[in-house]
């Protein structure tokens, strides 16, 4: 049986069930949505409330049945060392977790870019944890330059690490990459030698059968997430059947894989898309996870998860009680920042 794997997730927004204020005004298209909501979260973010959210994400992962997870992380305004504030609490909880910070230009330019990159190979050089694992990830391509691009392309492979990064989740990172001068994302991607075999990248929702084969090709793991992309209403992966490795994933959401796994199902029969295709990437998930890791996990890792998980139920109330306190101040931060 396949152990449940998250296989593309943000522990920053794991308080985000405990009240976040809702966008205002409300958002009408996808690039609204983050502006008014998911950036300025990631803004408000501090250490305090960043291992609040990752303790209780993690603890609600275990409780929902969760193995591990593959997380893509922000937070601009507390980047150094906010690798290591996530892996303690992964590793604390006896969660198994690939770590990354995604580098952007969005809000500092080059130097916040070049500070997104120097966490990530910070913590690659320096965390010894059994239970994590840790990545070069690239916010997405339509907030990066070519050179932020490039350089994280470097950094994975002289490091021997993969890439993680949001990919066509909607038709505005295709629109900017035309824009400039590009066929489209994956385009991009292959001309700054991004494609970087074994790198994670989420969502693939705007792109078509041959960008999708390219990246399979090359090696590279796309990453479906049903709820989160029906959520954000931008459509549906329909190209991802051509690829030869589709893992699943929750984009922040709770790591309830079989709420995921029971979305994903009825959104591919909704599409038409092939149920058996889509029935396979729950477990696929694994594999991907196991890369990371150097090998396929055995009983014994099984076990060591199974006593995580009894270990975590006994402490949950405490660690809500706990996020919920820390969710109120960060509410505060986030409703203070400049709109």
């Amino acid at each position: 049986m396949a152990l449940a794997v998250d296989a593309h997730t943000h522990l920053y927004s794991g308080l985000a069930p405990l009240g976040m204020p809702a966008p205002e005004p409300p958002p009408e298209n996808f690039l609204q949505i983050l502006g008014r909501l998911w950036w300025r979260l990631d803004r408000a973010l501090d250490e305090r409330s960043l291992a609040a959210s990752a303790e209780f994400y993690a603890s609600e992962a275990l409780a929902l049945g969760c193995f591990g997870l593959v997380d893509h992380h922000e937070s601009p305004e507390s980047i150094e060392g906010s690798l290591d504030v996530l892996a303690d609490a992964c590793q604390a909880a006896g969660l198994r977790a690939v770590l990354c910070y995604g580098a952007t230009e969005r809000n500092g330019g080059d130097d916040e870019a070049r500070r997104g990159l120097a966490e990530c190979e910070r913590f690659l050089r320096a965390n010894r944890r059994p239970l994590v694992r840790g990545a070069i990830g690239l916010h997405a391509s339509f907030t990066a330059s070519d050179e932020t691009i490039r350089e994280a392309a470097r950094l994975a492979r002289d490091l021997g690490s993969v890439l993680h990064v949001h990919v066509a989740e909607d038709g505005a990172d295709v629109e900017d990459a035309r824009r400039r001068g590009y066929a489209g994302v994956v385009d991009r991607l292959a001309r700054l030698e991004a494609l970087v075999p074994g790198s994670v990248f989420a969502h693939g929702v705007h792109l078509d059968a041959d960008e999708v084969k390219r990246v399979s090709d090359a090696g590279c793991w796309l990453v479906q997430n049903p709820r989160s992309n029906q959520g954000n209403r931008v459509g549906y992966p329909q190209a991802l059947a051509h690829a030869a490795q589709v893992a699943l994933g929750t984009d922040g959401y709770p790591a309830d894989m079989a709420e995921e796994e029971a979305a994903l199902l009825a959104a591919a029969a909704a599409a038409g898309d092939h149920l058996g295709h889509a029935r396979g990437r729950a477990a696929a998930s694994e594999r991907l996870l196991a890369e990371r890791f150097g090998s396929a996990f055995t009983g014994a890792d099984r076990a060591t998860w199974e006593r995580a998980r009894s270990a975590a139920a006994a402490r949950r109330d405490a660690v809500r009680e706990r996020a919920r306190a820390e969710a109120d101040r960060l509410w505060q931060r986030m409703r203070a920042l400049p709109r």
